[in-house]
């Protein structure tokens, strides 16, 4: 074996035991999100004693975790031993603009934890071992949960915040009169499009208990948008413009799929379309967020995330046709779908 085959063969190793270990950095971001850290660093650094007192947490154990995370940039040491907040850790802050705690609590709670520790389970199976974990499907467990209910329609709007505009400004609804948000939560992202199309009237699709808790009630886009509380697989608004399945449509298996689409093909207007936005997949084998949450998909909902090849697919059995696919600042796109 020659010096550079020597090499690489170590580098190889050095990368599959840090992979094998990887699942210890979500574990130290929650305790960093549950222990309050980045609040508590507010008004400037702290030593680990402070901290840990603030924290109700082991001095030298949060050390080696906060330690931890600062390889990766989520917090700093300096020479004194102090902990100071970074572009990264600030956005786990209470007050942050683009709140993300809640989004890291739920992606390392036990909802995602325990199925991706069955994945291998999944794969040989073809299907979620979620319900077998906790008793039955992700959405049935949700309605009986409130706690974990509530954390994951926050965590979901406050990602949702940080993807609304861009992907608003992206789009023009110009030639559009009503926008569907089909499932889309408590309302972000038709509030961004109402407010930035004023000619444009809206209706928010989701579950009675989600719409109920809804962020429309602003005087700028007052009396252009109405309430639809039902299954989106059976209580499809009619006759709109443009029907969006923002985070949607990657919720679901093939067929599940091709019957939301249906849905929004038989409800819409003549001239309308479907925008589902979502990551695509490209191809290739460079590192790409929707490889990420593919697996995410996989091991929670029975979902994937789409090549643009796929998404045409299903369109084509759902009678409707890829027309052309926007991109967006974020990691998401805005496949646009039209009657065929």
């Amino acid at each position: 074996m020659s010096d550079a085959e020597r090499a690489a063969v170590g580098a190889a190793v050095r990368q599959l035991l840090g992979d094998s270990l990887g699942y210890l950095y979500p574990a130290a971001l929650r305790v960093a999100v549950r222990t309050k850290i980045a609040d508590h660093l507010a008004d400037g650094p702290l030593p680990p004693d402070r901290l840990a007192v603030l924290a109700g947490a082991e001095p030298d154990h949060l050390r080696r975790v906060l330690r931890f995370l600062a390889t990766r940039g989520v917090f700093r040491e300096d020479e004194d031993g102090a902990f100071h907040l970074t572009t990264a850790a600030s956005l786990l802050r209470a007050d942050s603009p683009l709140p993300m705690s809640s989004v890291v609590q739920l992606l390392t709670d036990e909802l995602y934890w325990l199925p991706a520790g069955r994945l291998e389970d999944t794969v040989r199976k073809g299907t979620t071992a979620f319900a077998d974990i906790f008793g039955a499907p992700l959405f049935d467990y949700l309605a009986g949960d409130e706690e974990r209910g509530a954390l994951f329609h926050t965590a979901l709007d406050d990602l949702s915040a940080t993807e609304h505009g861009g992907i608003v400004a992206s789009y023009d609804f110009a030639d559009a009169k009503t926008v569907v948000d089909v499932g889309g939560g408590r309302g972000g992202l038709l509030h961004e499009a109402l407010s930035r199309n004023e000619h444009l009237r809206g209706v928010l699709l989701d579950d009675k208990s989600v719409v109920a808790e809804h962020r429309l009630d602003d005087p700028a886009i007052a009396g252009r948008w109405e309430l639809v509380g039902g299954d989106f697989f059976t209580d499809m608004p009619a006759g709109a413009d443009v029907y969006v399945l923002k985070r949607i449509l990657h919720d679901w298996d093939d067929a599940n799929a091709v019957r939301l689409l249906r849905g929004c093909r038989d409800a819409m207007a003549g001239g309308g379309r479907v925008l589902v936005v979502d990551t695509v997949v490209p191809p290739g084998n460079e590192p790409h967020t929707s490889k990420v949450s593919d697996l995410a998909m996989m091991i929670v909902f029975d979902g994937k995330e789409r090549t643009e090849d796929e998404l045409a697919g299903l369109f084509a059995q759902a009678g409707l046709r890829l027309n052309r696919v926007v991109t967006t600042p974020g990691t998401l796109s805005i496949v646009e779908a039209v009657a065929a």
